[in-house]
């Protein structure tokens, strides 16, 4: 039976494609308005298999409200995807560059495309999904509205990419977060990196403490991620991505950075994601 999965978006988002390029091409999404919902969801077994969940942009950055819901949530975090985002333009079939009026797409879907769009002197048109303005362009069967969408929303929609590739800066990626319930099972096989989140006592030298012991323990610190404590006097914690050889190379550096912390959690041990081009 096909995973159940919910994502942010709709269908035809890149969290759909995300999806697909982890569980493969069955998969079954779930489609949410917001990440609140897509934990929601992700945490309860009679609706989803779990979730997936865009964490950092290697253009934008962290996305740092989603590392906040993954803290409060009873999730764990089971892989990651690296997605090479690629802009499209989208018409319906017939439709040339001569017939557009109008561009619709999600604000940085069409900041990402401003080196192609500026070629022509087309209306701008700021929506709050880029797959959704793929399917409004095919329910109005318009010839001059295009959308900046994914190949699989033209392929959902029955669309023509006009124009493929359309993003001014090529090396665009996404990092996505898999998500499922912690069901206490082990890591699985293969399992080289894992998600944690610590704070210290904030005394002198406290956090070189704990990352001198994580280099010493030769993991590398792939993301060090600072956040605010709610309620603290300017004091933080920390969420680190950390790449390993083995399960036992971890857990040690775990055992000796867990004395030098007030609190430590671990999200996941999982398989590190590949970059795919």
């Amino acid at each position: 039976m096909a995973e159940r999965i919910s994502i942010q978006g709709y269908e035809g988002s890149f969290h759909q494609v995300a999806a697909r390029q982890f569980f493969g091409n069955d998969v079954e999404v779930i489609p949410c308005a917001t990440f609140r919902d897509v934990v929601k969801i992700a945490g309860n077994k009679k609706e989803s298999n779990g979730g997936i969940m865009a964490i950092e942009n290697s253009i934008a950055g962290s996305i740092l409200p989603n590392y906040n819901l993954l803290q409060k949530s009873n999730l764990k975090v089971s892989g990651e995807i690296f997605l090479q985002i690629r802009q499209n333009l989208l018409v319906n079939p017939g439709v040339s560059l001569d017939d557009i009026r109008e561009v619709h797409s999600h604000p940085m879907a069409l900041q990402q495309c401003l080196g192609f769009l500026d070629k022509y002197n087309w209306k701008l048109i700021e929506t709050e999904d880029t797959a959704l303005s793929a399917k409004h362009v095919h329910q109005h069967r318009s010839k001059h509205i295009a959308a900046i969408a994914s190949k699989l929303a033209a392929d959902l929609f029955s669309l023509q990419v006009l124009a493929p590739n359309i993003h001014t800066m090529k090396n665009n990626y996404t990092r996505f977060l898999v998500v499922e319930v912690d069901d206490q099972s082990g890591p699985p096989a293969g399992a080289n990196k894992a998600s944690v989140n610590f704070h210290t006592d904030h005394s002198r030298g406290s956090l070189a403490k704990v990352l001198t012991k994580i280099a010493e323990g030769g993991i590398n610190l792939s993301k060090l991620q600072s956040f605010p404590i709610p309620g603290s006097d300017w004091q933080y914690s920390f969420h680190a991505d950390m790449e390993f050889e083995n399960l036992d190379q971890f857990s040690d550096v775990i055992k000796t950075i867990t004395p030098l912390t007030a609190a430590l959690k671990v999200y996941g041990v999982y398989e590190r994601g590949k970059t795919v081009n």
